[in-house]
């Protein structure tokens, strides 16, 4: 695995980038050598952050955690990516085709766990008209219903977009890259 490791409002002291390498270095029995791995660590207050990406083909391998010690975000993320691998490790080999590139052969050739295999069931569905309207209308219907995001189809570009709730009652706007 190739990590690189970026900053935000905080110095890379190479104590950090040895935690981080040392912590993550647990991954590589899942990954092939030439796998790159995207990590950031930010401070914003008193909030410790650590994001890792690693792209694999047509999906994204992604955690996030925060919380007041650097060390300890950084060892909690490795755990998540470590239980989100082994949780969906039938669904990236079945679903994905060439995926040995990304991915170590044990981890791909490695018998099925039936614990660690939960399936995904949706168990509602739902079904509604989506009508035009400005992201800004959008915002406020989501509010009256009160919703977390709210799906529509955006009047100035014609494409379905997603708003959604962000921290400090401000809004989010997710639209389609092509």
């Amino acid at each position: 695995m190739r990590i690189t490791i970026t900053g935000k409002n905080i110095e890379l002291t190479d104590g950090l980038k040895e935690a981080v390498e040392e912590r993550l270095s647990k991954l590589e029995k899942y990954f092939a050598p030439e796998t790159e791995v995207h990590v950031t660590l930010s401070v914003e207050k008193e909030r410790q952050k650590i994001e890792v990406t690693i792209p694999v083909k047509g999906s994204v391998i992604r955690a996030e955690q925060v919380s007041n010690d650097m060390y300890v975000s950084i060892e909690v993320v490795e755990e998540t990516i470590e239980r989100q691998l082994k949780k969906y490790r039938k669904k990236i080999v079945t679903k994905q085709q060439n995926v040995d590139k990304f991915f170590a052969q044990e981890y791909l050739s490695k018998e099925d766990d039936d614990e660690d295999d939960e399936e995904i069931r949706i168990i509602r569905s739902k079904r509604f008209g989506i009508k035009p309207m400005y992201p800004e209308d959008a915002c406020v219907q989501m509010e009256l219903l009160g919703h977390d995001f709210f799906v529509f189809l955006n009047a100035e570009t014609e494409e379905v977009n997603v708003v959604y709730k962000r921290k400090g009652n401000t809004y989010g706007l997710i639209e389609p890259e092509f």
